[in-house]
């Protein structure tokens, strides 16, 4: 504690954080406190999500309010609901000895009348997403003329998920004199827009390397064909039986697909996606983190802002098609000091995207072979034998039936028994993996140099037209549509051919096989708000 009590930290504060078990502050708060306490200037700070950063501006916030006054003094603006109740319910902690401290959380899918009448009783921090905070401006129930600071906690985050217009209306009507904090695990080019255009002369504090991921997570990939994807899913899952992740997928029919057949082949697993309802949500989130289910099946724009502590495992059931989306994935493990894992599933045109997120994370990628079945069951047999031995034996309960248990096994002898009972668990697994096929696939080699005898020819492509309603007004451009694409298709061996982008609409080519796959995926999907209309259309002669 001695940090946190040379910073002058009222006696309330620190028996709060001393009660919340506060011994050594955090690589981001041995940063954050002393600058925040003696220059109280503007800040970029770089670090993953679950390093402590609440308690880095949270503490010196908290500690230079004025509680006397009932007017906002901080906006706290952050991507998710989940974020927000996090938030502030890490600053009530904080707050636990200083009643007169009052804040809200303010966000969407839930009734703002409640909330409107909250702001008008006064409070000194206000926690907010930015469409809520949006919201409430234009109804002139938030008032944040005179706030001292301003925290975007996890910006780089709410640009990805499309509030920078939210964020600049906001940010241009707070006063002038404020104080701009600014965390982000990532440093992408709009981040360095928001702090040219809306902060006084920042001093940016990086711990970690900029736009790397956690030192404690591990990464892995198995290469397989496409249509074996789920099939080394199980495998892995299975590998380990343990594991508490999160399994990312890139759309949601495909999340739904996943999770459901997961759930139907008897895993502790759900699913989080945009067309769940508020509800649903925090139905299966609460399920997830009192661990009731092992892995959660989710999109990256519905895991915006999860903090989940204890993840053992990420599971990247298709890469992001932004590959610095991988670095908020794999982020989400590896925290408090544990060590993470982060798993790929790729196919062998995605070698050269293995080796991309090597540079932008720093570290090496290792291959690893899809475990068969022999090693599956032997890994389930001794987590079998480990939960025998870790059980909790309550003997009250089981004590007035042993008599006749006993009887009832008697013919058996130890070694009989102990056969018996393993395999009650055991034989599905060996009878599921009996003959089990191996998934992997060989890299593929590279191109030899070119010698004086002939290849053979590649089998000619023949592909066809397609008319799509998007154009470039909606922002589309040729990497987006072969996102698009791949996105709702969730194949990604599809060939693209041609593309002819215009104003309101344009044209491209696909491999003529999966045109059925193309208008099955593409029709009714959406494009940011543009509902998609798809069309095939004649060759030209």
């Amino acid at each position: 504690m001695s940090l946190f009590e040379d910073l002058g930290l009222r006696q309330e504060i620190l028996k709060a954080i001393s009660e919340m078990g506060f011994e050594q502050p955090t690589p981001i708060q041995e940063e954050t406190l002393p600058f925040l306490f003696a220059n109280r200037g503007d800040l970029v700070a770089l670090a993953q999500t679950g390093t402590g950063k609440t308690a880095g501006y949270g503490l010196p916030i908290l500690e230079q309010t004025d509680l006397t006054d009932r007017s906002v003094q901080t906006l706290v603006l952050c991507p998710t609901r989940e974020l927000c109740m996090q938030i502030t319910g890490d600053m009530q902690k904080f707050a636990r000895y200083l009643p007169q401290f009052k804040i809200i959380a303010v966000y969407g899918g839930t009734n703002i009348v409640p909330q409107m009448q909250a702001l008008k009783s006064g409070v000194h921090m206000v926690v907010a997403t930015p469409g809520r905070a949006l919201d409430l401006l234009r109804r002139k129930a938030l008032k944040i003329g005179s706030i001292r600071w301003l925290v975007l906690d996890e910006a780089d985050e709410m640009l990805s998920m499309g509030f920078k217009d939210d964020l600049d209306t906001i940010l241009s009507e707070t006063p002038k004199g404020r104080h701009t904090l600014l965390f982000s695990a990532t440093m992408p080019r709009e981040i360095q827009d928001i702090s040219r255009r809306y902060m006084k002369e920042p001093v940016e504090i990086a711990v970690g390397r900029r736009n790397a991921g956690a030192e404690q997570v591990n990464h892995e990939y198995y290469m397989v064909h496409a249509r074996d994807r789920y099939a080394a899913l199980k495998r892995i899952i299975d590998f380990y039986p343990r594991i508490y992740g999160i399994v990312f997928c890139r759309t949601r029919a495909e999340t739904q697909e996943v999770a459901d057949k997961l759930m139907g082949e008897g895993y502790d697993a759900d699913v989080l996606h945009g067309d769940l309802s508020q509800a649903q949500r925090d139905f299966v989130m609460g399920r997830f983190r009192q661990k009731h289910l092992q892995l959660l099946v989710a999109t990256d724009v519905a895991a915006r802002g999860l903090d989940v502590n204890d993840l053992t495992h990420i599971i990247n059931y298709n890469l992001p098609d932004d590959l610095e989306v991988y670095i908020h994935r794999s982020g989400r493990t590896g925290r408090a000091g544990k060590t993470g894992l982060s798993i790929s599933i790729v196919h062998t045109r995605e070698q050269s995207r293995i080796a991309q997120l090597e540079k932008i994370v720093r570290k090496k990628f290792l291959q690893k072979q899809v475990p068969g079945g022999r090693e599956i069951c032997e890994k389930q047999l001794f987590n079998q034998i480990d939960k025998v031995e870790r059980v909790e034996i309550n003997e009250s309960q089981i004590g007035p039936f042993l008599d006749v248990i006993m009887k009832k096994l008697a013919w058996l002898d130890r070694e009989e028994l102990v056969k018996r009972f393993v395999s009650v668990e055991f034989n599905r697994f060996l009878s599921y993996y009996e003959g089990a096929p191996d998934l992997n696939v060989r890299p593929q080699e590279p191109k030899a140099k070119a010698s004086g005898r002939k290849s053979t020819p590649r089998e000619k492509i023949r592909y066809s037209n397609f008319y799509i309603n998007l154009g470039t007004k909606n922002n589309l451009n040729p990497g987006a549509l072969i996102g698009l694409i791949n996105g709702t298709t969730g194949n990604r061996d599809i060939s693209i051919g041609k593309i002819e982008l215009m104003k309101r609409f344009s044209f491209f080519q696909v491999d003529s096989r999966f045109e059925h796959e193309i208008i099955n995926s593409l029709q009714g999907a959406r494009f940011g708000s543009v509902r998609i209309m798809v069309e095939l259309r004649p060759m030209d002669k």
